[in-house]
């Protein structure tokens, strides 16, 4: 892959074959749509959907299909039987450009990737703070 450095989730989307940029366009609204708070940017050169807590959701165009990552645990355990006909692997669920777009199962990966991040952030949030170790002998670290 050429050296990239895309600005934005339209410079990604651009790049594109013509037939994969609206297909690409449908992904991002269902994802933008699903998680509205999320603030939409360029991460590891594919567009990415941040909240707070961290990284929801990635996606990004392939020669013969399209990827959503990450494909989590939960998010696999949660859909397994709608995943079950497409390759997923190594945390990317790859979806073919010939099919339909699967709207509900993005839209349901994306809602459930933001649930995963929210708990996340509280778990961190309630975690008491961690403080240095004393040593054994006495003396200060």
């Amino acid at each position: 892959m050429a050296k990239t450095d895309f600005k934005s989730v339209d410079a990604y989307i651009a790049t594109q074959p013509e037939a994969t940029q609206s297909l690409l366009k449908r992904v991002r609204s269902i994802i933008r749509a699903a998680i509205p708070t999320a603030e939409e940017t360029i991460s590891y050169q594919i567009p990415a959907y941040k909240l707070p807590g961290g990284a929801v959701i990635y996606f990004a165009g392939w020669k013969q299909h399209y990827s959503i990552y990450p494909a989590t645990d939960a998010v696999v355990a949660a859909f397994g039987p709608e995943l079950a006909r497409l390759k997923v692997s190594r945390g990317t669920i790859r979806f073919p450009l010939t099919e339909p777009i699967p709207e509900q199962h993005i839209e349901a990966i994306a809602r459930l990737r933001a649930k995963e991040v929210h708990e996340r952030a509280a778990k961190v949030a309630k975690a008491p703070a961690r403080t240095k170790r004393q040593r054994s002998d006495g003396l200060k670290p």
